[in-house]
C-alpha cells in the first residue's frame, strides 16, 4: 500500500496517520526555482498487511477529536450523486462519512494498494451498509480510477509519503472531471503536538508549489483542523 518507514510504527500508533502513498517511476524535471522541494525523496514505509494493527490505529475513537471527519467532509461541499475517491483509504475511516455525503446515486472509490486492506474495505462496506463504497486495489503507479469521472479525490495523511509526486499528480489528473478537485489534508510543518516527526512533514507552501507545478490551482483552504492543513485544488485552465 502507500507505505511509511517501519521505524515510524510507534509514532503512527500514537497518532493514527493514514495510509501511505504510491511510489511511481522517475520524476519529471521540475522548474529550476523549485527543483529541491520536488526532488524524489524516499517516502516512509510501513507494512500494512496486518489489518488488525492498523484498524486499531486508524479507527481509534480518539482520532475523531482532531481529524473531525464529519466537519471535514462537510467542508468539501459534496452532494448526492457525486463520484469521489479516498486515495490511501487504509481501513476506511472516512468511508461512511463520504457515503453519507454522496448517497444516493454517488460512488466512493476506496483506493489502496495493500490487498488485505482492500479486502477489509469490502467487508467494512458490507457491515456498515455503505452501498456507494467501491474498494479498489490500486497499482503503485496507478490509482486505477476511471478516466474523467471524479468530482473529488480526497488524500488524507498520505501526500507527505509520496516519493515522486509530480508524476503521480499529473497522472491522477486524468481521473478528474473538468471541474474535479483534489483535497489534500496533511500535517502542519510547525505543529508537533501529534503526528509524524518533522522530517516526514511537508510545509503547506511546498505542497502548494508542487501542486501548481503539476498543473493545479489552489481554490479553497478550509481552516477547521488544528494540526493539519486542508488544501483544495482544481486543474489549471489550459
Amino acid at each position: 500500500m502507500f507505505r511509511p518507514l517501519h521505524v515510524l510504527v510507534a509514532a503512527a500508533l500514537a497518532v493514527g496517520c493514514a495510509a501511505t502513498a504510491p511510489r511511481i517511476g522517475a520524476a519529471d524535471p521540475a522548474p529550476k526555482a523549485t527543483a529541491a522541494p520536488f526532488a524524489a525523496t524516499p517516502g516512509s514505509n510501513h507494512d500494512f498487511a496486518d489489518v488488525e494493527q492498523w484498524r486499531r490505529v486508524f479507527d481509534d475513537p480518539a482520532r475523531d477529536a482532531w481529524q473531525k471527519p464529519r466537519e471535514l467532509v462537510a467542508a468539501l461541499g459534496l452532494r448526492p450523486g457525486m463520484w469521489v475517491a479516498d486515495l490511501g483509504a487504509g481501513t476506511g475511516y472516512f468511508s461512511r462519512y463520504l457515503d453519507a455525503a454522496v448517497a444516493p446515486g454517488g460512488v466512493v472509490f476506496a483506493v489502496d494498494t495493500e490487498p488485505n486492506l482492500v479486502a477489509h474495505l469490502r467487508t467494512r462496506a458490507e457491515q456498515e451498509k455503505t452501498p456507494t463504497v467501491v474498494p479498489v486495489l490500486a497499482s503503485t503507479n496507478d490509482p486505477r480510477l476511471p478516466p474523467g469521472a471524479l468530482d473529488l479525490v480526497l488524500i488524507v495523511d498520505t501526500y507527505h509519503h509520496f516519493d515522486r509526486r509530480l508524476d503521480y499528480l499529473r497522472r491522477l489528473s486524468a481521473a478528474l472531471k473538468p471541474e474535479g478537485r483534489i483535497a489534500i489534508v496533511d500535517w502542519k510543518k510547525d505543529d508537533l503536538k501529534i503526528g509524524p516527526p518533522p522530517e516526514h512533514r511537508l510545509a503547506r507552501a511546498q505542497v502548494v508549489d508542487e501542486m501548481r507545478a503539476a498543473g493545479y490551482a489552489l481554490v479553497a483552504e478550509p481552516t477547521l483542523l488544528a494540526h493539519q492543513y486542508v488544501l483544495v485544488f482544481s486543474r489549471q485552465s489550459r
